[in-house]
């Protein structure tokens, strides 16, 4: 079995798979691993790879709406109506190819920007067997079984692996194995095959620690490959669950037209099977054919867009939707509102005096826990210390403890110049190095009150303890941080982000809250808030940020001394309060955070795990970034809801106004294939909303789709335009013809084929988002198109057979005075007639009229 096959090779000593994998510590040259790849193939998942032209076909095929349309297409064929059957499904043929062909441009598109952010490992090849071995970053595709890795903080395990040494090693592996706190590893030398502690398998991430390890597994031969369970898949978005929720209403409405429709001509007018194909073309009638390829082209266009004028990558497409529905975006401080570049301000002793010793303390520190990582990977405090401080490369360490954020301290274990003694140095948050400190109660609180004043000031602080200890071979934990002696405090200034100001206003300015997370002092986080000009609304602190009832979401919130699990629950209390939220993060410690937003956010330059958390990859972390990325969801929403509201109000209206006209007519209002016709004109012209530019109304808000209130302003406007129909029916009754010659079905037929069309253009024009030059652009010109198919087709050679005839000079006049008051009802709706409550309005709504 292929999920059990990297554990059966994993059995006996590191030596001993080496040699069955045919590698060694010093890992394969550069042929061999060339041979392997061709051999086995890329390091890619099943699923990664492009789907073909028939399953793009097959897949459109499943989508509700199209099934709709074969059950109607099919109930036309077996009632003999060859026509209608014919025009269903050609429509079905012209949508499922547009949508295959938008999604196949879609995945090659999105396949393409991938690239920019694929992931790399780092590898031990040898360019010839003789030569010594080289770390290289390597595309994660090109690992071969054999292949020695080394492994980080933040990394993704690239590949199924048997670790050869670690150090601290824990790991988060819960897409296999439903375990959400890390899990501990090591290189035993004898493991124990059913606990897999010397294993670490595709997909999980280092939480902390170090490792170096061999490849056992690649590509689909991996255990997460094998898994039954479509590891990875996420549930729906809020953009999914919206379209989804209105789809299904008008599916129902669909399916029970028909029979409606055939009931109430029995029982009024005594007509039978013969008016099953005009019940059919209505259903048809409410049918967004062109939702699919719509939603798919906007999407893609925009994150194409978007990575191409701004080098942001969308991983997923319906997370750029997302962006532009976020009304709350959490951040980081560091490297978001700051640059990431701290420097040291100051070096205080126990006495709250400057003194060098805790810089001296903190840099040694720096110096050999980086030393002694697997993968050394500085933080910008490391950084920052040892530009300060002078080497330390005089000391000779023996071991260390890596940082983890939760136990916020880093150990350094030094050979002391006297025999049989190692020395300890921890360096951490203050808190925490004073909880482990030997301090008398008030030489604690004399502390934490200078810490205190410190950090009120706006800085950041490290706290430096050393501590002796018998010297002995076996490793050191953080249990041995204990009874350490204080040494002092190192403080570090920030530097604010160039844009970051500007930014953070516009963002606040469309309506899209700001949260800080940070494991920050709440000092430093409102010193940086206040120099960006914003005073936060709050500020909570440690437990306090992510407990008891979400206040209202308005302006700028601190949340600080968050933990990884604080920053979760955050996210995790704003969504369950009804907010759509981003979240934009770089370390392994956001990972948590970035899965519980409806949108994670990471710049390229983030840890692994934080990228493959993340819906969308920033090329640099900076918040313009960020505002661009929403402003770019927010016109791809803006499309997607004016086609939506225009297309369905539209539908709705005629669909009404059609089952009216049916029943009180002697004839049918409309032929079965004019009505399709109709249908398929006006859903051509919808395609000029995947190239729109929406009005800068729409990016005043967050672009979300409420199903309840937009199915609320679709009633409204479908009515509206049901009572235009309507009217045009009683203008040919009594002003055109007279009460006696309403039977002229061919004039009838005509006139109200070419209204239809003129209000469909009409509503396409006034309807569309935001307002401004409402007749230029695609829509515009799509509308005009539009309605000179409406003026021109009922007198030409097509509009003969499809029983329509020219109409008379009159109509056109009376058909101008009905358009107009149409047009100015339309128009005063859209200014506020239906938006009695603007809270629950959607964007659309609010770009019009609110």
């Amino acid at each position: 079995m292929a999920s059990e096959a990297p554990a059966a090779g994993a059995d006996g000593t590191a030596l001993q798979v080496l040699r069955r994998l045919e590698s060694g510590p010093r890992g394969l040259t550069d042929a061999e691993a060339a041979a392997r790849l061709a051999a086995t193939g890329d390091n890619t998942p099943p699923a990664a790879r492009p789907v073909s032209w028939p399953r793009l076909l097959l897949r459109g095929t499943r989508d509700p709406f199209t099934a709709v349309l074969l059950v109607l297409g099919l109930v036309s064929a077996l009632v003999a109506s060859w026509g209608t059957a014919a025009v269903i499904l050609a429509l079905v043929a012209v949508g499922v190819a547009l949508r295959a062909s938008g999604e196949h441009r879609a995945d090659r598109s999105l396949a393409g920007l991938r690239e920019l952010v694929a992931g790399t490992a780092t590898v031990l090849r040898r360019p010839a067997d003789a030569e010594p071995p080289r770390p290289r970053e390597l595309p994660v595709a090109d690992l071969v079984p054999g292949d020695v890795i080394r492994l980080g903080p933040g990394d993704l395990v690239p590949a199924d692996v048997r670790l050869l040494r670690a150090r601290g090693l824990t790991v988060h592996q819960a897409a296999l194995t439903g375990e959400s706190a890390p899990v501990a590893k090591s290189a035993t030398q004898t493991p124990d095959p059913a606990a897999e502690s010397h294993l670490c398998f595709q997909g999980a991430d280092i939480a902390s620690g170090s490792a170096t390890a061999v490849v056992l597994a690649t590509g689909a031969r991996t255990r997460i490959a094998a898994a039954p369970d479509g590891t990875g898949r996420r549930e729906a978005s809020a953009f999914d669950r919206s379209v989804h929720g209105i789809s299904w209403v008008l599916i129902r409405f669909m399916l029970l037209t028909p029979p409606l429709v055939l009931m109430a001509n029995a029982a009024l007018r005594g007509r039978g099977l013969e008016t099953l194909p005009f019940a059919v073309a209505v259903a048809v009638g409410l049918t967004p054919e062109m939702l699919p390829v719509i939603v798919t082209t906007c999407l893609a266009r925009g994150a194409v867009l978007l990575a191409r004028t701004h080098g942001v990558v969308v991983k997923r497409l319906p997370a750029l939707h997302d962006l532009g529905a976020i009304d709350v975006l959490c951040v980081d401080k560091t490297g978001t509102l700051t640059q990431d570049r701290p420097v040291v301000d100051r070096s205080l002793g126990p006495d709250g005096h400057d003194d060098p010793t805790a810089l001296h303390w903190a840099a040694v520190n720096a110096w050999w826990t980086l030393q002694l990582a697997e993968l050394p990977q500085p933080d910008s405090l490391d950084e920052a210390l040892l530009e300060a401080a002078a080497p330390a490369e005089a000391y000779d360490a023996v071991d260390a403890v890596p940082y983890d954020p939760v136990r916020r301290l880093a150990t350094a274990v030094l050979r002391d110049p006297r025999p049989g003694t190692h020395t300890l140095v921890v360096k951490g948050a203050v808190e925490d190095v004073l909880d482990r400190c030997s301090l008398a109660e008030g030489e604690r609180d004399r502390l934490a009150a200078l810490a205190r004043r410190e950090a009120d000031s706006g800085l950041r602080l490290l706290a430096v303890a050393t501590a002796r200890r018998p010297a002995r071979t076996r490793p050191y934990t953080p249990a041995d941080e204990r009874g350490l002696t204080f040494r002092g405090l190192v403080t570090f200034r920030d530097t604010l982000a160039p844009e970051a100001a500007e930014t953070l206003r516009g963002l606040l300015g469309q309506g899209v809250a700001v949260r800080v997370l940070t494991g920050d002092h709440p000092g430093t986080a409102t010193r940086v808030c206040r120099e960006l000009g914003w005073e936060p609304e709050r500020v909570n602190v440690g437990a306090d940020a992510a407990s008891g009832p979400e206040p209202a979401v308005r302006g700028l919130t601190v949340h600080a001394r968050c933990t990884p699990a604080d920053k979760a629950r955050v996210v995790e209390e704003l969504r369950a309060a009804g907010h759509t939220v981003g979240f934009l993060g770089d370390g392994v410690n956001d990972a948590p955070a970035l899965r519980a937003a409806d949108v994670g956010i990471a710049p390229r330059s983030a840890c692994a795990v934080a990228r493959e958390c993340a819906d969308v990859v920033l090329g640099e972390k900076d918040l313009a970034a960020v505002g661009h990325a929403v402003t770019a969801g927010r016109h791809s929403g803006g499309n997607i809801a004016s086609y939506l509201r225009v297309t369905l109000s539209s539908n709705l209206g005629n669909v009404l106004a059609m089952l009216t006209a049916g029943l009180l007519l002697p004839f049918l209002p409309m032929l079965p294939a004019q009505v399709l016709v109709q249908n398929l004109c006006f859903d051509a012209a919808q395609l000029a909303f995947a190239y729109d530019r929406p009005g800068a109304a729409a990016l005043r808000r967050p672009a979300e789709l409420r199903p309840r209130s937009f199915l609320r302003f679709l009633t409204g406007f479908g009515a509206l335009n049901a009572v235009a129909d309507l009217a045009t029916f009683g203008v040919l009754a009594l002003a055109l013809h007279g009460p006696d010659a309403v039977d002229d079905e061919a004039v009838f037929h005509s006139a109200w084929f070419t209204e239809n069309l003129l209000t469909q253009a009409l509503v396409m024009v006034l309807l569309r988002t935001g307002r401004g030059a409402a007749g230029t652009g695609p829509v515009g010109r799509a509308a005009a198109v539009l309605g000179a198919v409406g003026l021109l087709l009922p007198p030409s050679p097509l509009g003969a057979r499809l029983g329509m005839t020219p109409l008379p000079l009159p109509y056109y006049l009376l058909v101008t005075v009905v358009l107009g008051l149409y047009a100015l009802a339309l128009r005063r709706g859209a200014r506020g007639a239906l938006c009695t409550d603007p809270s629950g309005c959607t964007v659309a709504q609010h770009s019009n009229h609110c």
